[in-house]
């Protein structure tokens, strides 16, 4: 599993050139490869100097709901913010969306870039693959940061008739887990259906544009839109493999973070049930997207968690 001299650089929409409202000067450290691992390609947005750091987002979003936190990131840490399979200008096979599937993805894909050991945060669909990477692949990974999920498998799960705020909230998840119907009802209503997923989950609006970008993404790619549902698709089989990885608890450091106003400390809650060192956060008048909504306070977060790893790294420049 190599980086692959032969595959064209990514340049069309959803890579680093082509992504609107960047920070200024990201360009100058990011810049979008694709990566071969084998079975498939991935997409990554790759820059910076340190240890390694994977960055890996949720539905509907792709490696761009980073964008505001990775230059600051990259002072300290090789960032590697990627589209799993399905997502954006990554491949999109037909399946491989259990949680076992996408962790050996990740482990593959960090393997290609020449990281033995890494840290990483995951938030939304990202913490159900953290956490089964933690779980699957313990030597790997030196701390988890997770954000805004409940694990399938792992949490308690909500009654069918609970309430309505709860419903309100969850009613998508039987909707994506449907076999073929979702994209017959979502194509042409892309905006509609996505937009009010962005619109109740967050507490600060996201930026228009950012919401347009990841529309765009599903609207103009039938792959792109049947991936994002592949995911809820195959969450029998991660069910499954969640209910054994629960009878081995993670012994790493785990940061969860919560948004006052959507999940907040049942993040915590839900990594107790699996980790033993868990510190958890609520960031007040943040929703379900922290990275977008409140990237100062999750900056300073991560940049907290992360240190010892970035110091010890750092006193023996060989932990890459």
């Amino acid at each position: 599993m190599t980086l692959s001299p032969g595959l064209p650089t990514p340049d069309g929409p959803g890579s680093v050139s082509q992504v609107p409202n960047l920070p200024t000067g990201f360009t100058d450290t990011f810049t979008s490869r694709y990566v071969d691992i084998g079975e498939l390609h991935l997409h990554a947005v790759t820059g910076g100097e340190g240890p390694a750091l994977l960055l890996l987002a949720g539905w509907p979003q792709t490696w761009y709901a980073w964008r505001l936190l990775m230059p600051a990131l990259a002072r300290d840490f090789q960032v590697v913010a990627v589209d799993p399979r399905g997502v954006g200008l990554s491949d999109k096979p037909r399946g491989g969306y259990d949680t076992g599937t996408l962790a050996r993805d990740m482990v593959a894909l960090m393997d290609a870039l020449g990281h033995e050991h890494f840290a990483m945060v995951g938030h939304d669909i990202g913490m159900w693959t953290g956490y089964a990477l933690a779980a699957d692949h313990p030597t790997r990974l030196d701390r988890l940061a997770v954000a805004e999920a409940a694990i399938p498998g792992l949490s308690p799960s909500p009654p069918l008739f609970g309430s309505q705020q709860a419903n309100d909230r969850l009613w998508h998840f039987a909707f994506n887990r449907h076999a073929n119907l979702n994209e017959q009802l979502i194509s042409g209503r892309e905006h509609l259906f996505f937009g009010h997923q962005f619109a109740t989950k967050s507490a600060r609006p996201l930026p228009a544009y950012a919401v347009q970008h990841y529309i765009d993404t599903l609207a103009t790619d039938p792959a792109a839109l049947r991936g994002s549902f592949e995911f809820y698709r195959a969450l029998d089989t991660t069910i499954a493999q969640n209910q054994d990885r629960k009878t081995r608890r993670l012994t790493l450091p785990v940061l969860a973070i919560g948004g006052a106003q959507n999940l907040g400390a049942s993040v915590g809650e839900t990594m107790t049930l699996a980790a033993d060192d868990v510190d958890s956060l609520v960031l007040p008048e943040c929703g379900h997207y922290p990275a977008e909504e409140a990237p100062g306070a999750m900056l300073a977060a991560l940049t907290a968690f992360l240190a010892p790893y970035r110091n010890r790294w750092t006193a023996s420049d060989v932990r890459r």
